[in-house]
């Protein structure tokens, strides 16, 4: 089952079937214990609708953070001690690959984030920018995986590689984040063939596309909620991007008029033209 969030409330996907929610806010509606088998027991309840998402669909998120991690995959590690090496921190990733501790970082404010068919933005102070596409978990109130959407973690890879610090610049701007269009929820958790998959048009035409799965990632996904959870309270839940593992070639940047398309299996597509 998936959840939207629109301008008509929270709506609920089973198969081909839409419930309007119309007693709960999406905040409270997500935030659900046992998630799943209150989706199941809702729409058991309540008449199907009629409706055409695409004209009221909205990001799925209102009063949430979103959090990222970094170096989760091989790809990204490599990369990233590519673009800061000429200024000293490229083994910083290395060691981040390796230890314990996963790297986890403040993304976006509901305010700075899109929804699908909404335009993301490269920062005009940066000349290397690219998407990032990453399985993005919802966690909620009491610290549990109970969702799933695609989320697209745009990020400067000049700013970052000229110094690590300057980290928060690259990655959290308006518009650098976007997630959607729904938020999947299973049964069981997710499974680790899940396959993610980037495609760039440029004047129509694809300039780059490439596809990973989730079993190329290092980490578990528990692992990083828990890391994220032990100092952090999020009374109406977060998001949490789980880094990537697809990069494009240091000869590629994304321009005005791009259009990124990312696509996790059971979730859906997720499509940003850049502003």
């Amino acid at each position: 089952m998936k959840i939207f969030n629109t301008n008509i409330g929270p709506v609920i996907q089973s198969e081909q079937s839409y419930f309007i929610v119309s007693d709960l806010t999406f905040d409270q509606l997500i935030n659900q214990e046992n998630l799943f088998s209150f989706l199941k027991n809702y729409i058991s309840k309540t008449s199907e609708s009629n409706i055409n998402l695409n004209d009221i669909l909205l990001a799925p998120i209102v009063s949430q953070e979103i959090w990222a991690s970094g170096v989760t995959y091989l790809r990204s590690k490599n990369a990233r001690m590519e673009e800061s090496k000429d200024a000293g921190g490229g083994d910083f990733y290395d060691r981040v690959y390796e230890a314990a501790r996963p790297e986890l970082f403040f993304k976006a404010t509901a305010a700075r984030t899109v929804g699908h068919k909404e335009k993301i933005r490269i920062r005009k102070d940066s000349k290397w920018n690219v998407p990032e596409p990453e399985l993005t978990l919802f966690v909620n109130s009491t610290g549990k995986i109970a969702g799933y959407t695609v989320g697209n973690d745009v990020s400067s890879r000049d700013i970052e590689g000229e110094n690590p610090l300057y980290l928060p610049q690259a990655k959290s701007y308006d518009k650098s984040a976007a997630i959607g269009p729904g938020i999947l929820v299973l049964e069981t958790p997710i499974s680790r063939d899940t396959e993610i998959n980037l495609e760039i048009l440029r004047n129509n035409e694809v300039v780059f596309q490439q596809k990973t799965q989730l079993n190329q990632m290092k980490r578990e996904l528990t692992e990083l909620v828990e890391y994220l959870t032990k100092e952090c309270t999020f009374p109406h839940g977060c998001f949490l991007m789980t880094g990537t593992g697809i990069v494009p070639p240091d000869s590629f940047s994304l321009i005005s008029g791009d259009l990124v398309n990312i696509t996790i299996d059971a979730i859906g597509t997720l499509s940003n033209p850049v502003e």
